[in-house]
């Protein structure tokens, strides 16, 4: 495997294991549509704390759980010893045999070169291979984005929004990437998925201090406190209902086969 770290490396594993467990939570009925199959060999890629890898191993496949992060990583190997979890990026995937399905869930928003992924993605199958991911999709916190721009434009902040380390594609923009790397889309759905955020009243804040960190970089903490009271203020009214504040998540489901 070839390791190449992404900007977004630093991931604190035990806030994300403890108060993000929607994200792989969420993924377990991805699992549905990845059918694994005992004897296969299949890669979780972005595997997170290695829930979902687990999981796939309980179906008796070989699996192989990879992400960009070294916490998550050593996190996902205190969890799960028994299985195997490496260090790499998903532009730079290289893998010992051909598998017979790559499974992602909630990480390819990260990856900003998307074609990068998909070639190797592609390249790591098996002929007739699958590709199963789910990923933010187009309008995915869309009104927590907005708040962020305005926040730190009222502290003069320029073009906040080039701080978004984010790729939200549409159906069609990104079953036209797969086409054109040799994939066969055979489900693609986009769908609004309205997320509850833990701990009450500081959800938000936790949640922008784990996935919209990009935004925060450069402010001194009083700036970053103000950015966050202004962006729960501005969505008050919109995602905060009977003391727990809920994330506008837009979802994206794609499964292709390698031709």
């Amino acid at each position: 495997m070839n390791n190449l770290m992404t900007a977004k490396n630093s991931w604190n594993a035990s806030l994300y294991q403890d108060k993000h467990s929607f994200v792989w939570q969420y993924g377990e009925d991805l699992l549905q549509l990845l059918n694994p199959q005992a004897g296969e060999f299949i890669l979780d890629l972005g595997c997170g704390t290695g829930q979902l890898t687990e999981k796939i191993a309980e179906f008796g496949a070989e699996v192989l759980g990879v992400d960009s992060s070294v916490t998550m990583i050593e996190k996902a190997r205190q969890n799960y010893p028994h299985l195997r979890f490496e260090v790499a990026d998903a532009r730079n995937l290289q893998v010992e045999k051909p598998l017979d399905a790559v499974f992602s869930n909630a990480v390819l928003h990260w990856v900003k070169e998307p074609s990068a992924a998909i070639a190797c993605i592609h390249q790591a199958l098996k002929s007739g291979g699958r590709f199963v991911a789910e990923f933010g999709g187009k309008g995915n916190v869309q009104q927590i984005f907005e708040a962020l721009c305005n926040a730190l434009a009222a502290i003069d902040i320029p073009h906040p929004q080039t701080l978004s380390p984010w790729y939200f594609p549409s159906i069609g923009e990104y079953a036209n990437l797969l086409e054109a790397q040799g994939f066969d889309v055979i489900y693609a759905v986009l769908f609004d998925r309205p997320t509850p955020l833990a701990e009450s009243e500081i959800g938000m804040a936790n949640w922008i201090k784990m996935f919209a960190s990009n935004f925060l970089v450069g402010l001194s903490s009083d700036q970053q406190v103000q950015v966050i009271r202004e962006v729960e203020k501005s969505l008050q009214a919109k995602l905060y209902h009977q003391g727990t504040w809920t994330a506008d998540y837009r979802r994206i489901r794609i499964v292709a086969t390698k031709i």
